[in-house]
């Protein structure tokens, strides 16, 4: 273990730091898989040699580099390599097809492609693009055949020369996860990835020599490169590149790994918490898992079921990684918040008339930035949705909530996601929260469509999935929340459906059960026989 002093801004680039970490730590295994094990030497010359190959390829310095594979050491040291050259990588998701991948593989504008044999074919490949395949694919499967990333391995390494990359420089693109709408390719600076887990990852969890990470986050996403293969990169610790989730083989790949650290993200440990309990839960190697988010009444059940400690958390997104922690806080954290300000930063809330709103108001939490380089450098081709997301100096996170009289800060909701009824601003979250505790609830999403009888209000819908023999009545779902919440909890609207639409990164996508709106199997309130009590 090496933990790099990145204190000197000007040191915070990737390439510089993978170099860094090949010097001091070099032996120490990085990228680890069931079939290889790469340390930080053998990643530093490998990505040395990709990158004089890619550069014979064509790619340059802002040219884009598009990685559309399933989660590999490869897509690393193929990001890692880029950057070596000025390039940028862009990851998407493996779940894209047809016409919605033809679409973000424009969008990206790729100088190159890199795949692999089981997606290769859903690609369409433009004239002036090359295309990388990582694996062997059959012979006469594409008119030009693929280059094959091994031949790339021999090429000789150029002299390392990283003095003309800046950190503020983007070094990355990646897309939304596409909860609210299209997707939007977010433009991050080396300094974007690299001050959220100097100033939050790598605080909540106190790496130790011989720590392990676990990462089960798809690499197309932010949080596989913060939580885990950048601060592997950071810290000089290993990171174990699972291909995907899986509820049902987690715990026996923690244990294969002897794997110490992990990142769960929507609803993956709440898979855990409702598997079956078995006696030996808490035997296991697990010591520190960061869970987002997790109800306050969950935490300790699931640090005792599971033998491990929970991290802490904050507010962030792919714009701004760290916008409050908890994490290095000299107060203590009330419960239920997302931390403070970091004193790079002013984050303050407002309404929508953009006047600052008093303490314990709920609005937008915004952030100004007092030093280069923490937010993003905008939306890739898209300078009116970068323009939207400004006020003057003020960037505007799309996320309500409110601060305290001691500056903690509370996250409320998306502001999208948030219901505005009869001059109340009510929570999905906190309406999500209350249905979860019901013992026939298996998952639940929160969401206002527009009132039928005045469009300018919303009224309250949830859809449920219940666990298997479980029945259970509408009207007995209501008297519960009816009994265990505040009145305006109660919903006017409810379905129990099969299953809910999920992101490959287990988010709700609200956007889609709005669309849907009421249906036939739709539980109206206001035509039962149910009232609601206050």
């Amino acid at each position: 273990m090496h933990k790099a002093d990145l204190s000197d801004v000007r040191l915070r680039t990737l390439p510089a730091l993978l170099k860094l970490q090949a010097e001091h730590n070099p032996d120490t295994p990085y990228l680890v898989t069931d079939t290889e094990s790469i340390s930080f030497a053998e990643a530093y010359n490998t990505c040395l040699s990709l990158a004089s190959a890619l550069s014979e390829l064509g790619l340059q310095k802002n040219d884009h580099l598009l990685l559309y594979l399933h989660n590999c050491p490869q897509m690393a040291l193929l990001a890692l390599a880029a950057n070596m050259l000025g390039a940028v990588w862009v990851p998407i998701s493996t779940d894209y097809k047809g016409a919605w991948l033809d679409d973000a593989v424009q969008r990206s504008r790729p100088r190159i492609i890199a795949t692999e044999a089981a997606l290769v074919e859903r690609l369409s490949v433009a004239d002036d693009t090359t295309l990388i395949c990582i694996d062997p694919t059959p012979a006469g499967l594409l008119a030009k055949p693929p280059i094959a990333f091994d031949s790339l391995l021999n090429r000789p390494a150029n002299q390392a020369d990283f003095s003309q990359i800046d950190y503020g420089d983007t070094c990355a693109i990646v897309w939304t996860s596409g909860t609210t709408g299209k997707s939007k390719g977010v433009m991050l600076s080396h300094n974007g990835w690299l001050r959220p887990i100097i100033h939050g990852a790598s605080l909540f969890y106190k790496s130790q020599p011989g720590d392990i990470i676990f990462n089960v986050l798809p690499m197309y996403h932010a949080g596989a490169w913060t939580t885990s293969v950048l601060r592997a990169l950071v810290e000089g610790i290993p990171v174990v590149i699972e291909k995907s989730f899986s509820v049902s083989s987690f715990w026996a790949r923690i244990e294969k790994f002897q794997a110490t650290q992990s990142f769960t993200l929507g609803a993956m440990h709440m898979f855990l918490w409702n598997a079956p309990e078995q006696e030996n839960d808490a035997d296991n190697t697990l010591r520190v898992l960061q869970a987002i988010p997790i109800a306050k009444e969950l935490k300790a059940p699931f640090e005792k079921r599971f033998g491990l400690t929970l991290a802490g958390s904050g507010l962030g997104q792919s714009e701004c990684m760290l916008i409050t922690t908890e994490a290095g806080a000299e107060q203590d954290i009330p419960d239920n918040s997302i931390g403070f300000a970091r004193p790079d930063t002013l984050v303050k809330v407002f309404d929508d008339q953009d006047r600052e709103v008093p303490i314990g108001t709920v609005g937008e939490i915004r952030i100004q930035p007092l030093e280069p380089h923490i937010i993003c450098n905008g939306y890739l081709d898209n300078p009116a949705a970068t323009k939207q997301a400004w006020r003057g100096d003020w960037y505007c996170t799309g996320d309500l909530g409110y601060q305290d009289e001691n500056g903690a800060f509370f996250f409320s909701d998306r502001k999208k996601d948030a219901i505005r009824f009869a001059g109340r601003n009510i929570s999905t979250m906190e309406v999500e929260s209350v249905v979860r505790r019901h013992s026939a609830v298996a998952d639940v999403a929160a969401f206002g469509i527009t009132c039928r009888e005045l469009a300018a209000e919303e009224e309250l819908k949830i859809d449920v999935v219940l666990k298997p023999e479980h029945p259970l009545r509408h009207e007995e779902l209501a008297k519960f929340i009816n009994d265990n919440a505040p009145y305006y909890f109660v919903p006017r609207y409810m379905e129990f459906v099969a299953e809910l639409p999920y992101t490959p990164t287990n988010k709700v996508q609200k956007y889609v059960l709005r669309e849907r709106g009421v249906s036939e199997q739709t539980w109206d309130i206001n035509n039962s026989e149910f009232n609601v009590t206050r």
